[in-house]
């Protein structure tokens, strides 16, 4: 083939191929049958131009430290919500907060973390010669690796005895107490976090256990009984969602600490706390080892909390009292005193829920039902600020439609929606524009609520509200990133904010223009 023949050779294929892309861009299926053409277009135009270079900077932005980790109740967590704010003002979503602003305050104590602290075990060495008295030595560990600060210690320093207590539970009702025949005045216990009793085996003997799987029960609990610090077995991960009691030093600790502690009494801690588990009798003991926890803090009871509330006002007079909530924690658990970013949990669900009101606000195809969107502060404190908001809803519950939550929706490529099985009729547009334009993997399941609540979807259906709370999984780290310094930017994959963001556009525009019997 000659050079001449070779070129118009190439230059075809060229055309073919432009061809045949532009004959795909006109077979584009419709976003519905209820969408005209015309409409479905449109919101095409908007979906397209949410942008995963533009999430990836608002994450950037949240996880900086001049918003000290977001921790609500601090000066660096109200920055975050002006900012947030500043954006609905920017695009006009309307302000939906206290006295026509975006802020909706609720009383939130939270407490600072100031130093590292410490955990150490004090190992006694015989004394030798003239010497009689034994020499301490101690095994320091090591910050976040083998623990953290307790997130609403008191402030001090105490050197006692650790007593493992199980779960720290006294529940006469159901014949057990872990504090049963141990003596903890003065003394330091050793915990489990949650309760021995799994939810999936026996949800009606569970939900009798679940007043004791909350933290402010066992430290309380703790106190009451004369212990005067803890190490607890949950993590170790930074969590600033406790009581705070005066002068009760705790730390959390992870696996190493409990090893050492077990070493050498005669007992292993993963036999002891699996009979725990099968016979729901407590193994509480004296471990006769000597710990020292240390922790600097400051506490805050006369904190305030903020939520950011924007609504966009629905276009149909008879529609616009039903409200759709677009929903996310914006808060994190701050400083450790390390900066804590908090990319993914929760600075990613905050990016995409700030894209996808862009979008709508960009939208020429306006929504006839009301739009909500409620970045909730206090989620890490116990799930308190949307608590409050369903407490003084700015819609009334009867006229919400659902939430639609976001968790962690930035670090791995699988998408996951909670209780889309309670809720096909709500979950059923996000699997058509799934299936239609993102085509990611999309899981569901049924979700009971057993436990204490964990998500702000959780507080709205134990209010009887439809819910789904997404999250995204899939990335594979030889460490854990939760609650600690290394969930940053570097986790996020901004080609999932961007498909979660246009996902929930399309499916939030469709349940917003839905014919009403089609909602249930």
């Amino acid at each position: 083939m000659n050079s001449q023949l070779k070129s118009i050779f190439i230059q075809a294929r060229i055309i073919l191929i432009l061809v045949l892309f532009l004959i795909s861009l006109g077979s584009w299926p419709l976003l519905s049958q209820s969408w005209p053409s015309g409409d479905s277009q449109k919101l095409l135009q908007a979906f397209h131009q949410i942008s995963s270079h533009q999430l990836l900077e608002y994450v950037r932005e949240l996880t900086s430290e001049k918003y000290t980790g977001r921790l609500t109740g601090t000066e660096g967590y109200n920055l975050s919500a002006l900012w947030v704010a500043s954006l609905l003002q920017k695009w006009g979503v309307e302000p939906a907060g206290d006295s026509g602003t975006y802020l909706q305050a609720f009383p939130n104590p939270y407490t600072l973390i100031l130093d590292k602290g410490e955990v150490s075990l004090n190992i006694p060495v015989p004394g030798s010669g003239l010497k009689k008295s034994p020499t301490i030595i101690k095994k320091y560990y090591l910050y976040e690796d083998e623990y953290f600060p307790g997130g609403t210690s008191a402030s001090g320093e105490i050197t006692a005895e650790v007593v493992y207590v199980g779960y720290g539970i006294t529940a006469p009702e159901l014949g057990y107490d872990d504090y049963r025949g141990v003596d903890v005045l003065g003394k330091i216990v050793l915990m489990e976090n949650e309760v021995p009793l799994n939810p999936d085996k026996d949800s009606e003997l569970f939900k009798k256990w679940r007043p004791y799987s909350f933290h402010q029960y066992k430290i309380r609990n703790a106190a009451a009984h004369g212990a005067k610090g803890m190490l607890y077995y949950y993590g170790p991960i930074c969590n600033p969602n406790n009581d705070y009691i005066e002068g009760f030093i705790y730390s959390h600790v992870g696996r190493t600490v409990v090893d050492d502690i077990f070493a050498g009494t005669g007992k292993t801690y993963q036999e002891t706390v699996e009979k725990i588990r099968t016979t729901l009798k407590p193994q509480s003991f004296a471990t006769g080892k000597i710990f020292t926890i240390r922790n600097r803090t400051k506490h805050h009871p006369e904190g305030t909390g903020y939520n950011v509330l924007g609504k966009i006002t629905g276009s149909d007079p008879q529609l616009k009292d039903q409200v759709l909530i677009i929903g996310g924690h914006l808060d994190h658990v701050g400083l450790f005193p390390e900066l804590m970013p908090g990319a993914n949990d929760n600075a990613s669900a905050v990016a995409v829920m700030l894209g996808v009101a862009e979008a709508i606000m960009k939208s020429e195809v306006k929504p006839r039902r009301s739009i909500l969107f409620a970045f909730f502060g206090a989620e890490e404190q116990g799930v308190k600020g949307s608590e409050f908001y369903l407490d003084h809803p700015v819609f009334p519950l009867e006229k919400t439609i659902g939430l639609i939550n976001l968790d962690g929706v930035g670090a791995g490529d699988r998408i996951f929606a909670l209780a889309g099985k309670n809720f096909p009729w709500l979950f059923a547009p996000f699997e058509k524009a799934n299936s239609s334009y993102i085509h990611r993997e999309l899981g569901t399941n049924y979700w009971a609520n057993l436990t204490r609540p964990r998500l702000d979807a959780a507080r709205f259906m134990d209010r009887g509200l439809p819910s789904l709370s997404f999250s995204v999984s899939g990335l594979k780290l030889p460490y854990p990133a939760y609650h600690n310094t290394r969930d940053n930017l570097s986790l996020i994959n901004p080609e999932i904010l961007e498909d979660m963001a246009r996902l929930l556009f399309l499916a939030v525009m469709e349940l917003a223009n839905a014919p009403a019997d089609s909602l249930k």
